[in-house]
């Protein structure tokens, strides 16, 4: 019996675990190696070592990350966009608390339904639905043509929402929202209602139930969700590639030039060491203010 359990557990772990080991750690440590080795002439990687006389030389640099910290522009750009990705995040919780809660709170006939209309966009193309935010903020839609209406007609100049860092917001906020609803939902669902009878029982006001008894059971989710919305909004750029222009750019724009279009290989490993440090670090952090938080509950 302990064989056959032992294989059991064996049986089950085995498998992500290759899948970890295939497609996260491997290609994470070739990253980790190109970005220790020269470009070569025309693009990609120059051979790691060449012989002279007769003896092995390793043709490795520092080179890459002293590129990296003597521009300031790239320091500033992965701020930009942990900017970015943080107001899309916060944006994001921000309509999806309701939401949720109202799903949550619904009879089971109609939070299936509104279940399903959060899920819907998965079923189409992400382009698609990127380039539809085109037509909707394009100089010549009835959204943005209506609002500029409003705008002059209260004094002000015309204003432009198409390639523009408010345009990359809203696909990000678009894009990323029911990963914040779904979270939320699965904790929210999951409250005891009890507690909030006994609480208005006892003379707490509406915001007091929810300041000291929602909101602290809802972190969990809370904090899910936050990392599942800020953490691929941040390496994001089909977004801005194709809602922003050149001022809207993010880290994961100038990743994607390095590799396909400069070919400067090298590089472009520096710059994804930096963003996934900067992601382990923000989850880091996230996962300490979460374990602070439930200490002191």
């Amino acid at each position: 019996m302990a064989v056959r359990n032992r294989f059991g557990k064996w049986a089950l772990s085995w498998p992500p675990l290759l899948y970890l080991v295939l497609f996260f750690l491997i290609p994470s440590l070739i990253m980790v190696v190109a970005a220790f080795r020269q470009p070569g002439d025309y693009g990609g990687l120059a051979p790691m070592y060449y012989l002279e006389e007769g003896k092995v030389v390793w043709d490795l640099t520092l080179d890459n990350f002293r590129r990296l910290v003597d521009e300031p522009l790239y320091i500033e750009l992965f701020i930009k966009s942990a900017g970015y990705a943080g107001i899309t995040t916060l944006a994001c919780l921000l309509m999806a608390y309701p939401l949720a809660w109202l799903i949550a709170r619904s009879g089971k006939k109609y939070r299936d339904l509104m279940l399903l209309l959060v899920i819907l966009p998965f079923w189409s193309n992400f382009l698609i639905r990127i380039y539809a935010w085109m037509i909707i903020l394009g100089p010549q839609s009835a959204f943005t043509k209506a609002l500029n209406l409003v705008v002059t007609s209260l004094g002000f100049e015309p204003v432009r929402l198409l390639f523009t860092p408010f345009a990359v917001i809203v696909g990000l906020v678009y894009v990323h929202l029911p990963f914040m609803v779904l979270p939320l939902y699965a904790n929210l669902e999951k409250h005891d209602m009890s507690l909030l009878d006994a609480a208005q029982d006892l003379g707490a006001s509406a915001w007091q139930r929810f300041w000291r008894i929602t909101w602290p059971l809802s972190l969990p989710g809370v904090f899910a969700g936050s990392a599942l919305v800020f953490i691929p909004a941040l390496g994001m750029f089909a977004i801005p590639d194709i809602l922003g222009g050149t001022d809207s750019i993010m880290i994961g724009n100038l990743i994607k030039q390095q590799i396909l279009d400069t070919r400067d290989w090298p590089f472009g490993s520096v710059l994804s060491i930096m963003l996934t440090g900067g992601v382990l670090a923000i989850a880091a952090l996230g996962a300490f203010v979460a374990r602070k938080g439930k200490a002191r509950g």
